[in-house]
């Protein structure tokens, strides 16, 4: 027996001690840091390792998930009560530093150990996710004995105290495994307010006991997978067999698990308008002259006609209703009300509507849904909630304790702050990525319009024409991701990354440090430590980012980008008679800096990347 023992101990020492081993060089932390500097010398992560967090228990929510975490990485330093030497320190600040805030922190990498402070469990939290990606990209994949991490001091905090990500659950629902994973992600690029999409058009995703029908009937459609853009109507005999919705102790599991993360949950409940699946289930909050039988929709709606009734008492009952049984589910302070894309033709028509308006001696709809929103907005007032609407809201005179979430431009959003309202940016130019990330031809079917990485990374909440006094006004923003053409999560993650990487440096990191070039770098290690992890990192556009400026000379000085590291471009500048001319190649030569060409000059550039042609020849029309 003891000969037994002896073997197990040994086989179990010679585990312990097997395993990669590595030395990294620098970093490559994303979202950037606020500030970095590299040291001489470093620390060895090793077998040896322990991990202390002194003050706090070790059934704390911080300890629990850095542990987890640890061991997911098969990494299992010894859980120590305080270790002076050899570990990893997580501490919080018996005196509050103010270069951190809430959620900074200080890692500093000695000779003796990785040592991570902060003022709150939020900003150890964050130091932990910065010195995840100070391991090796494989570090989830393949057990290692000895890590060397190079010293260094990190000071790091946020710019913008709002750092979302949005997900529509109503086009295309996705589990409860799928949201945590989203969690997962946001939390490990920083981001800490999730904006759940859980009703609209295509499908009521949250369990009602109130008015059951939601769920029987708002939450169920016909199935048309694989044919958005070309999906018929439901027949009257077709059975509803695509949905479902989210039972209220899965909401309670999913909310629990974001605040494990740090991160908030905002849902949202679509108000008044978007509403096809309510009406569906509950035809009677229609408009009294709407005969329109209206059906879970099974693709394309447009315009979204449906509509509550503004004038119906029994409407307004129903809201309250609902949102007295959403409201003890998310602790979050805020509630989405939606508000956008309300197409009123029913209220001009509507006596109830028109009945309501002379009430209240409004002479046009649009303060009619101001008045309708201000009711909500008032009822959950009094349950300690700040409601949030699309940009829409501020047109007929919402509530200045609302908060305005400009999507449709970057102009709104500075309205709305110049009129003194909180604002959320989340521009469509910049932060819808359902939109192609690449030219349609070389991707997965999406939403038909593009933005590619160089431009979700031009995002800045604040534009420079946002003088200080309205600022202040702008809580930040979010990236949003509608599902019409997303039918897993697997696609979603694939339309997410690398583009919400760059929405986090957006949010987090401070305008001045910035910089694309760095960050187009840094994704090489992102993209491979994602992939490790087994998310479905998207394909990068591959066509060339040419930018011409007007000279004094009245000719135009041509700059040349790529998205992806590694890439070079060839181009030829070429007489107009050439052009479309499938005969007749030109000598194309490697771009390295900035040239000149006179207007009206036809420029063709194609990508190489390690070594081979990508995509195809592009024109440019220089001037044009």
């Amino acid at each position: 027996m003891q000969r037994i023992t002896i073997l197990l101990c040994v086989a179990l020492a010679l585990l312990c001690s097997c395993g990669r081993k590595t030395e990294i060089h620098d970093y490559s932390i994303v979202p950037e840091p606020a500030f970095m500097v590299m040291k001489n010398g470093g620390y060895t992560w090793s077998n040896s390792t322990s991990i202390c967090f002194p003050g706090l228990e070790q059934n704390n929510t911080t300890v629990r998930y850095v542990m987890n975490s640890l061991r997911q990485m098969h990494l299992r330093p010894t859980l120590s009560g305080n270790a002076e030497s050899d570990c990893i320190r997580f501490t919080l600040n018996d005196t509050s530093n103010s270069e951190l805030g809430d959620e900074g922190y200080l890692i500093e990498v000695r000779s003796d150990g990785i040592f991570v402070s902060a003022n709150t469990e939020t900003g150890l939290f964050y130091g932990y996710q910065t010195l995840v990606q100070m391991l090796p990209e494989d570090v989830f994949m393949h057990r290692y004995s000895k890590i060397t991490l190079p010293s260094c001091t990190i000071l790091d905090n946020p710019r913008f105290e709002w750092r979302g990500s949005h997900l529509d659950v109503s086009r295309h629902f996705f589990s409860v495994k799928d949201v945590k994973r989203h969690l997962d992600l946001m939390a490990a690029y920083k981001l800490n307010k999730f904006h759940w999409h859980l009703t609209d058009d295509h499908g009521w995703r949250i369990e009602s006991d109130r008015y059951p029908r939601l769920n029987d009937i708002g939450s169920w459609r016909v199935d048309r997978s694989g044919e958005w853009d070309n999906a018929k109507p439901a027949a009257a005999d077709e059975k509803p067999t695509y949905g479902g919705y989210y039972t209220k102790d899965e909401i309670r599991e999913i909310v629990a698990y974001a605040a494990e993360r740090h991160i908030e949950v905002i849902p949202e409940i679509e108000i008044p308008g978007h509403c096809s699946e309510v009406l569906a289930a509950y035809p009677q909050l229609g408009c009294a002259n709407d005969d329109t039988t209206y059906q879970v929709q099974v693709g394309p709606y447009w315009p979204p006609r449906a509509i509550l009734c503004a004038g119906n008492d029994s409407v307004m009952q129903f809201l309250y209703d609902v949102l007295d049984e959403i409201v003890p589910l998310f602790p979050s302070s805020y509630i989405h009300i939606g508000g956008d894309e309300a197409y009123k033709e029913n209220w001009h028509r509507c006596p109830n509507c028109q009945a309501r308006m002379k009430q209240l001696g409004l002479t046009s709809v649009e303060p009619l849904q101001a008045w309708m929103i201000d009711q909500v907005g008032r009822h959950l007032a009094q349950q300690g909630k700040t409601i949030i609407g699309w940009d829409e809201i501020i047109d007929g005179g919402a509530s200045q304790t609302a908060v305005v979430m400009a999507w449709q431009n970057v102009g709104r959003g500075m309205e709305a702050a110049r009129r003194g309202y909180r604002v959320i940016m989340t521009p469509t130019e910049h932060c819808y990525l359902n939109f192609y990330q690449g030219e349609a031809e070389y991707q997965p079917v999406a939403f038909p319009a593009q933005i590619p990485l160089h431009q979700a990374y031009r995002f800045d909440p604040v534009p420079l024409e946002l003088n200080s006094r309205w600022a202040s006004n702008v809580m930040g923003g979010q990236c949003n991701l509608w599902t019409e053409y997303i039918e897993s999560y697997e696609r979603a993650e694939y339309m997410l990354l690398p583009r919400l990487c760059a929405i986090a440096e957006c949010l987090w990191s401070q305008r001045e440090q910035k910089d694309w070039p760095r960050f187009r770098a840094k994704l090489v290690r992102q993209e491979a430590r994602l992939r490790c992890q087994e998310y479905n990192v998207g394909e990068s556009s591959f066509k060339p980012v040419v930018v011409y400026e007007k000279t004094a000379q009245n000719d135009y000085t041509v700059t040349i980008d790529w998205e992806r590291e590694g890439t070079d471009v060839y181009y030829a500048v070429v007489p107009r008679e050439h052009v479309g001319d499938t005969m007749w190649k030109p000598d194309m030569i490697l771009y390295t800096k900035p040239f000149t060409v006179q207007q009206g000059s036809v420029l063709m550039a194609q990508c190489h990347y390690q070594g081979n042609p990508k995509e195809k020849v592009y024109e440019y029309h220089i001037g044009e």
